[in-house]
């Protein structure tokens, strides 16, 4: 009875190291290819538009847009409201994450210390949550991305594959929807205020933005102004 239990185990054991190990060269074979092919969809979009299949009123909206066809102003606009260290990190901003540590063990509000890197880790591969396993997984797909793919490849897929409102994804969906033109027409003012509801789409409405969001819009504007502008991201490689 003994040899056969370990023998199931290790059997057990063998199959799941082969599905992890399968995983892992399709993603790293993915994350690869992404390099130079536009992702169709996300993770987080699919399980968006399977939670819409039960509302009446759902409506899909994601339109690809390459660097070029964005208006200059959004990626500094995100870049200023969610990592100003961008262009100079490995996909992991520790003085942010001490902070978040630091505040926890104050019993301060916790708060965010993904960079955009990481947030298109889990947006392209992963699914919401805070486990330890979830956020593993997390750190060795954003070493990969950041091995593999320029910083500009970078903020282009997250412009591309952020969530700014319920069912609109990406920064032309978002400019279609919120301001009635394309991502490429953008102006500061706008690419601050899709900016502002990146923390949380659902609850924050950029066509209909509260006192909280019109702060935050103001606050990223200054942002964008003191990093210089444009030419902040000038010399992304």
């Amino acid at each position: 009875m003994a040899k056969r239990r370990k023998g199931w185990f290790a059997r057990a054991l063998r199959m799941l190291l082969l599905v992890l190990a399968a995983w892992a060269a399709v993603t790293v074979l993915a994350v690869v290819g992404m390099r130079w092919i536009d992702p169709p969809t996300t993770t987080f979009m699919l399980r968006d538009r399977i939670g819409g299949l039960f509302e009446e009123d759902y409506q899909f909206r994601h339109e690809w847009r390459d660097w070029d066809g964005i208006s200059k102003y959004a990626p500094l606009a995100v870049v200023a409201a969610e990592d100003q260290q961008f262009p100079f990190h490995h996909g992991f901003d520790f003085k942010q994450i001490d902070k978040a540590l630091e505040d926890r063990e104050r019993g301060r509000r916790v708060r965010g210390a993904s960079t955009i890197s990481q947030q298109v880790a889990k947006n392209l591969f992963l699914w919401p949550g805070q486990s330890w396993f979830r956020k593993g997984l997390e750190a060795g797909i954003t070493v990969l991305i950041e091995l593999a793919w320029p910083k500009q490849r970078i903020l282009e897929v997250y412009l591309n594959v952020a969530e700014f409102g319920r069912g609109t994804w990406g920064v032309q969906a978002g400019s279609r929807r919120f301001f009635r033109k394309d991502a490429s027409r953008l102006t500061p003012a706008e690419a601050a205020l899709l900016a502002a509801v990146l923390p949380s789409p659902r609850r924050y409405r950029a066509d209909a933005p509260g006192l909280y969001v019109r702060k935050r819009q103001a606050w990223i504007q200054r942002q964008m102004t003191a990093l210089g502008g444009p030419a902040y991201l000038r010399n992304l490689d």
